[in-house]
């Protein structure tokens, strides 16, 4: 499943003191080392669903076997039970028994055929989980999302992710629903005897598989067609099923779906197993995706693309989804979990992979350098706060709140260092093992680390990775002794102790290491340095004079990183650097130490300004999307995650502001060279055109900032001549952040051309969510608009979430007014959304006061009132509850 959310050189603060509160006494907490296998196994189930006006109805076959002593628990929400057998025999009320959301069949038989039948109302589910509809008036459908555990809220079952069975799954509704769905392969439809109004359809899946797989849609959708011959021969009939006036945004979505199968077959060796692999656009739906079996289900920002509609980056957050989810076949479907604390083994496998597809469709160093600002700005400060959990979590109340950063990127990133650490070779040999010896398995970390290990037996060690919370602080510095030509660099690591966690260890840190001549620029040494002590010293023999070290090069591993580099040693990776990540990283290294360095600091924004001057008119004209990278100046919120006491959002801002003016004024005179060089041409997707847009944009806002002459025409001709989103929308959203006197003006023109899109209606919204003068009365407006929709994830994010990227708002009286509002309005309808806005909200005790007593005090407000699971647990979190 895809979630739908800088600088390693900075000083490490402990985090201060919380208050702690009573934990919410009602949790139920599960705990790792509390696993026992599952007392049934499930064979088979036969299911077979009905939709009406007002219900939905589910009969349920289950042929289980007992593999342990105990009684038969199924687990039900939301349903109600209609009738119930075992083994044909109708049980009464006092043969089994029904409580805190269990079904509990005490004695049952060694072997049973278990048969119920439940009501259910998916017409008035909001928390889109299980069975629930979407859309409105023509256009409503449903649809089911059962990751993690809303199976069920379908059925009573043993909803847990190691009891894999064959599912054959018969689906009836109207026939205003013609579009009926489901896992596998299609074996029967037709109409209802005696209704000619109805009809139904029968698919099987023949792979068994967890509950959280299954998937059906009743829906009236057409469907783009294509086919792809596996590299086994496998003829697969590839389908993606949208609403009608949405169909011609799918081809891109079907190229990357068949390009990610070739990928796969290429570089793991896994093939498509089914005959058919169908993905359904929907419009309601909380998270990016979802990779059932066969069938899967997507958020509409995640699949529909076209270049009037949809910008370049999210054109490609579109392949990286699909790629992402196909890659789930293998990592996470034909191999899962055993229980669902091992979430990170199947999400951070299948991010590693797709960040691997996506570093070979694009620039790899922009690639990297995405994927490592998002680490950054949000995995890091998860790790620094109360929030912070290991990658394999121990312990949770509700698992849906651990759908976190954590564990998607930082798993992703553990096993980017396992394949860095094995090389290309052997890591292949151990996932080649991995898919072998597991197949049709549910799996742990463990199982996967042993495959891995066939080749060599220290990639175990990494299983303290997994284990353990916090990000190391790698420091360092060098020593060079020009007699014996020897350079020896010394390292260390040190990570915070979490409350509630053993002392941390020293972990394994492969640390990449590249060694630059000062006068010639070139490299003289490269090497892998691994890190598995507290402390190590390293040397390099032969190096006829001091060069400048370059480390962690494309981010070899998750930690922050303090070396004892000068200004200049930057400045100088800046200009040589071959790796164009770090090329990258340096520069934020620069910026950070500018913006985040304290009264008694000496980096001043000099020799960053030099170097930006002297690099970024070549890089330009070589490598415009990295060129755009170049320019980067940490967000708000990132660099809110860097201060760890006092943090002033007010003052962050205005430091953050005025860095970004000197950079725009010092290089004045080049931004009106730059933007002609860069002049709007047709629509291309090639990577040199998506980089020329990439650069244009913020050569664009840079010069507004400069106040270049003429720099408001641009924009206007920018946007009334624009080939494609990209162009339009980043006019757009110069205007607005400049606060141009046209901006009202285009904002009136983007909503009039788009206004029966609602992807781009939600870049609307977010444009003046997120905009760098939003006020309080601008965010209670759009939330007012009667275009503003609460029961659509997409839209609510396109408001709230923008919002938070102006802290300085966020924090204020006004602005957690807001942000707790929509939590409490959240928590009973739509709780997992609820709980994933207010984990933002975790590091208000860096606040300087009084906004830190103001956030508390609010804080424990919405704990008073909360109701549901999600939101308590995260608010025992967030307030310092007694086990963290």
């Amino acid at each position: 499943m895809s979630t739908a959310e800088n600088d390693a050189n900075i000083i490490n603060v402990e985090m201060p003191d919380i208050p702690a509160h009573e934990p919410n006494e009602s949790s139920h907490k599960i705990n790792l080392k509390d696993y026992q296998p599952p007392i049934f196994a499930v064979e088979t189930v036969d299911l077979d669903i009905k939709i009406f006006a007002d219900h939905a109805t589910v009969d349920s076959k289950l042929v289980m076997t007992r593999q342990t002593a105990g009684d038969l628990i199924l687990f039900g929400e939301d349903i109600e039970l209609l009738a119930i057998k075992v083994n044909g025999q109708a049980l009464d009320e006092g043969q089994y028994q029904q409580q805190h959301g269990q079904l509990i069949i005490a004695d049952a038989p060694e072997q049973l055929t278990l048969e119920l039948q439940v009501r259910l109302s998916p017409q008035t589910n909001t928390a889109l989980e299980g069975l629930y509809i979407a859309g409105s008036g023509s256009e409503t459908m449903f649809v089911t999302q059962c990751e993690p555990e809303g199976f069920r809220k379908i059925t009573f079952y043993p909803d847990r992710p190691d009891v894999l069975a064959i599912f054959t799954t018969r689906l009836e509704a109207d026939k205003r629903y013609p579009t009926l769905l489901g896992n596998g392969n299609l074996v029967e439809q037709g109409e209802v005897a005696g209704a000619p109004d109805r009809h139904y359809a029968i698919w099987h899946d023949p792979t068994n598989k967890p509950s959280y797989l299954f998937a059906c849609v009743f829906a009236d959708l057409a469907v783009l067609t294509d086919h792809h011959t596996t590299s086994e021969g496998r003829e697969v009939t590839l389908e993606l099923f949208a609403k009608a006036s949405d169909i011609d945004k799918c081809h891109v979505g079907m190229q990357a779906l068949k390009d990610s199968m070739v990928w796969d077959e290429v570089n793991y060796g896994r093939a498509y197993d089914l005959d058919r692999y169908m993905i359904v656009a929907v419009s309601q739906f909380n998270m990016g995706a979802m990779e059932n079996k066969g069938l899967n289900i997507f958020n509409t920002a995640c699949v529909l693309s076209s270049p009037e509609t949809t910008t370049d980056a999210r054109s490609f957050n579109v392949k990286a989804v699909i790629a992402h989810e196909y890659f789930h076949n293998w990592t996470g479907n034909r191999i899962t979990c055993r229980d669902w604390f091992q979430l990170c083994l199947k999400e951070g496998f299948t991010v590693f992979r797709d960040q691997s597809f996506s570093a070979d469709q694009q620039s790899s160093a922009v690639q990297r350098i995405d994927d490592v600002a998002t680490l950054r700005a949000h995995q890091f400060a998860e790790d620094a706060g109360p929030l912070a959990h290991p990658v394999r979590p121990e312990s949770f109340v509700e698992i849906n709140n651990f759908y976190t950063t954590t564990v998607y990127e930082k798993g992703a990133e553990i096993v980017r260092m396992l394949a860095n650490t094995l090389g290309p070779e052997n890591f292949r040999k151990g996932t080649d093992e991995y898919f072998r010896r597991y197949d049709g398995q549910a799996v742990t970390v463990e199982d996967f680390l042993s495959a891995l290990s066939i080749t060599d037996s220290k990639v175990e060690d990494f299983i303290d990775w997994y284990r353990q919370p916090g990000t190391p602080m790698l420091s360092g510095h060098q020593h060079y002794d020009s007699q014996t030509q020897t350079l020896t660099i010394s390292l260390s690591q040190q990570t915070r102790q979490v409350p509630g966690f053993a002392a941390p260890k020293p972990l394994p840190i492969p640390v990449a290491t590249a060694l630059f001549d000062r006068v010639t620029g070139e490299i003289v040494s490269e090497r892998m340095l691994l890190l598995d002590q507290a402390q190590q010293t390293f040397s390099f023999d032969n190096i006829s004079s001091e060069p400048v070290v370059s480390l962690l090069r494309d981010f070899s591993a998750p930690v922050q990183l303090n070396y004892d580099y000068q200004d200049e040693d930057l400045a100088f990776l800046l200009t040589h650097e071959t790796n164009g990540f770090n090329r990258w990283q340096v520069t934020q290294m620069l910026v950070n130490r500018i913006l985040l360095q304290g009264s008694n600091a000496k980096s001043s924004p000099e020799v960053y300004l030099q170097a930006l001057a002297k690099t970024l008119p070549v890089l330009a004209a070589t490598d415009a999307m990295l060129a755009a990278r170049l320019l980067d100046i940490p967000s708000a919120q990132e660099l809110a995650a860097a201060i760890n006491a006092d943090y002033d959002p007010v003052v962050v801002k205005q430091q953050r502001e005025e860095l970004y003016r000197q950079v725009a004024d010092s290089l004045k005179d080049q931004w009106a060279l730059l933007y002609e060089q860069l002049p709007l041409q047709p629509y291309s997707d090639k990577p040199a055109d998506l980089g020329a847009r990439a650069l244009r944009n913020v050569v664009l806002d840079m010069a507004l900032s400069a106040q270049v002459a003429g720099a408001e025409q641009w924009a206007q001709q920018q946007y009334d001549n624009a080939s494609c989103m990209t162009e339009r929308l980043g006019a757009l959203k110069a205007m607005v952040n400049h606060q141009l006197a046209t901006a009202d003006k285009y904002l009136a023109d983007f909503y009039q051309r788009f206004v029966d899109d609602d992807l781009v209606i939600d870049l609307w919204f977010s444009v003046q969510a997120s905009s760098s003068h939003v006020s309080t009365d601008t965010i209670n407006t759009l939330l007012a608009h009667a275009d503003f929709d609460w029961n659509t994830p997409n839209r609510i994010r396109s408001v709230v979430s923008a919002f938070t990227a102006q802290p300085a708002v966020l924090w204020s009286a006004e602005g957690l007014d807001i942000y707790i509002g929509v939590i409490k309005k959240l928590d009973d309808a739509n709780p997992v959304m609820a709980s994933r806005l207010l984990q933002v909200l975790a590091r208000w005790y860096t606040l300087v006061e009084p906004r830190r007593q103001l956030a508390h005090d609010k804080l424990s407000e919405l704990q008073q009132q909360a109701t549901s699971k999600h939101v308590l647990e995260s608010l025992d979190s967030v307030l310092g509850a007694a086990d963290k």
